[in-house]
């Protein structure tokens, strides 16, 4: 039983690894709720985490790798 519950709390760090999505479905969902919102005139760009880009950082994508920015306009 030890052993059992010893798994489980070692596998626990890694969920979010396990549960990364891929940055193309992402940023079709992201895109579908900013669409529902009434939102016209915007860009959702998908860059490396490391690059500093104008906008709001509105998801993370491909295990934390890159992530995917928004701008009005």
């Amino acid at each position: 039983m030890r052993s059992i519950l010893l798994c489980l709390a070692l596998s626990l760090p890694a969920l979010p690894a396990w549960a990364a999505k891929d940055c193309e479905s992402l940023k079709s969902e992201i895109d579908a709720k900013i669409r529902s919102h009434g939102v016209q005139a915007y860009r959702l760009e998908v860059v490396d985490t490391a690059a500093t880009v104008d906008g709001r950082t509105v998801g993370s994508c491909d295990g934390g790798t890159k992530k995917i920015v928004y701008r009005r306009g």
